[in-house]
């Protein structure tokens, strides 16, 4: 089969904490670095084909787990195909998911935990099988501990996500909604809302040469050079790099296709 990538909708019980789930797969990758750009949500993500390896701080790659929990990410994360891909993973709002990790979101930010004790991987499972354990492990969680929303707190994230700007706040405030972003979402409301607005750049690009200047100044960049400062902060490389050289998972994520109310449809294996 080619490589096939597809968003759809969480059961309705879940979308106020889980804002969608995906798939990929790919028989025959190639063995490029994809780097992965971030998109201000902690993820579920469960290996069936092959794990990825990612690039460590020492330059060198180690495997993935099979059942990761992905944390937010500031810095840059590049990963390489082993084999045979195939991923399927559960993308939690902003702030959905502290409740169902149990501790702080900080403890997850920039990296890839393994939780097998919590989801065991089955290798013969297929995506519809995989959409459904995630979910059910949500579900469950919310049915024996329910997870109240902070209301105002997701009315924050949604201003952040959307440029706007927050109100003024006092010293005391500033610092209690600095905690609260760290515990429930695991980064500043600053560097979220830098998360978001470089996360537009790739709504905007558009080829291997989009024309950087006009899609810095739509994703809401000052000018070229202060995104290019983010592509060098998130991705490691230039936008022109980026683009060039990416492919696969990578630009997938990076370009999905919108999400339907009636789009709930997997590749066929």
């Amino acid at each position: 089969m080619t490589a096939a990538y597809v968003e759809f909708k969480p059961r309705p019980e879940l979308r106020p904490w889980v804002r969608l789930l995906w798939c990929y797969e790919d028989d025959g990758p190639s063995d490029v670095v994809q780097r992965i750009p971030p998109d201000g949500c902690p993820e579920l993500i469960v290996h069936m084909g092959e794990p990825y390896e990612e690039q460590i701080s020492d330059g060198s790659f180690a495997r993935q787990p099979r059942v990761i929990f992905a944390g937010q990410m500031t810095r840059p994360l590049c990963l390489r195909a082993t084999g045979p891909v195939g991923c399927v993973g559960l993308r939690f709002e902003p702030d959905g998911a502290a409740d169902w990790f149990g501790a702080s979101m900080e403890m997850a930010t920039d990296r890839r935990l393994g939780i097998e004790d919590r989801i065991v991987a089955n290798g013969s499972a297929s995506p519809e099988s995989w959409s459904d354990i995630l979910q059910d492990n949500i579900a469950g969680a919310l049915r024996s501990r329910g997870w109240p929303l902070d209301k105002n707190l997701r009315a924050d994230v949604r201003r952040q996500e959307s440029g706007g700007v927050s109100p003024a706040l006092s010293a005391t405030e500033q610092r209690r909604t600095q905690r609260l972003y760290l515990r429930a979402v695991g980064v500043s409301p600053r560097t979220l809302q830098s998360i978001f607005r470089f996360r537009k750049v790739f709504d905007h690009a558009v080829g291997a040469d989009p024309g950087w200047l006009a899609t810095a100044l739509e994703a809401g960049y000052f000018d070229q050079p202060q995104m290019a400062r983010d592509f060098r902060r998130f991705l490691g490389c230039t936008a022109t790099e980026w683009a060039r050289e990416q492919a696969e998972l990578a630009r997938s994520v990076a370009s999905p296709r919108p999400v339907t109310a009636d789009d709930m449809g997997l590749p066929a294996r």
